[in-house]
C-alpha cells in the first residue's frame, strides 16, 4: 500500500498528486494508494483521497503503508524513515508556486545522501524512484536527539 501526503501547506501540490494519479491510471502503480491532498485543487480519479487527515487518520495511513510518497517537509520525511518506511520525498518547488522557496530540496537531498530515502524533485522520475525504493535497502534512521540534549546539558553545567 502506498500513502501519498502533501502536508498542510497553504499552497497546492497538484504536480505530485496528478503524477501519482497518472501512474495508477497507466498501471505503473498496481498497489492500493491513498492520498492526503491538502490545499491542492486536483482531485485524484484513480484512488482514495482526503484533503486533510487528523493525527489519528494520518498515523493509521502511515502504519498501514509500505511506501510513502511525501512532500519535502522535515517532519513528514523524518516520521516516515523513523517508521522504517520506504520513502520517496518530492520537495515542493517555488517555481511551481508550491512554496515560497526551495528549502525542502536541501533536506531531501541530504537525507538521500545519507541513504535514508529517495529524493525526487522531478515528478517525471517518480516511476524510476518507485522502482528503486521497492528494491533498495535503506539505512536505519538514528536520532541524535540524546546527543544534542547531552551537549546542551553539558553547556548549562559549564556556566
Amino acid at each position: 500500500m502506498i500513502f501519498v501526503t502533501v502536508g498542510s501547506q497553504k499552497f497546492p501540490f497538484n504536480r505530485l498528486i496528478k503524477k501519482v494519479d497518472e501512474m495508477i491510471r497507466d498501471r505503473i502503480i498496481a498497489e492500493e494508494v491513498f492520498m492526503q491532498t491538502g490545499a491542492s485543487d486536483y482531485r485524484p480519479a484513480c484512488c482514495g483521497y482526503q484533503t486533510f487527515c487528523d493525527r489519528a487518520e494520518f498515523e493509521k495511513w502511515l502504519d498501514r503503508c509500505d511506501i510513502i510518497i511525501t512532500h519535502g517537509g522535515a517532519g513528514a520525511m523524518i516520521g516516515a524513515v523513523r517508521r522504517k518506511k520506504k520513502t520517496i520525498a518530492v520537495p515542493r518547488l517555488a517555481r511551481y508556486g508550491e512554496h515560497v522557496d526551495d528549502h525542502q530540496c536541501e533536506l531531501a537531498k541530504r537525507l538521500h545522501a545519507m541513504n535514508l530515502l529517495y529524493a525526487c524533485p522531478d515528478t517525471n522520475r517518480l516511476p524510476e524512484a518507485l522502482k528503486t525504493v521497492r528494491e533498495h535497502r535503506y539505512a536505519p534512521f538514528s536520532s541524535n536527539t540524546e546527543a544534542f540534549i547531552a551537549s546542551v546539558d553539558d553547556f548549562i553545567r559549564s556556566l
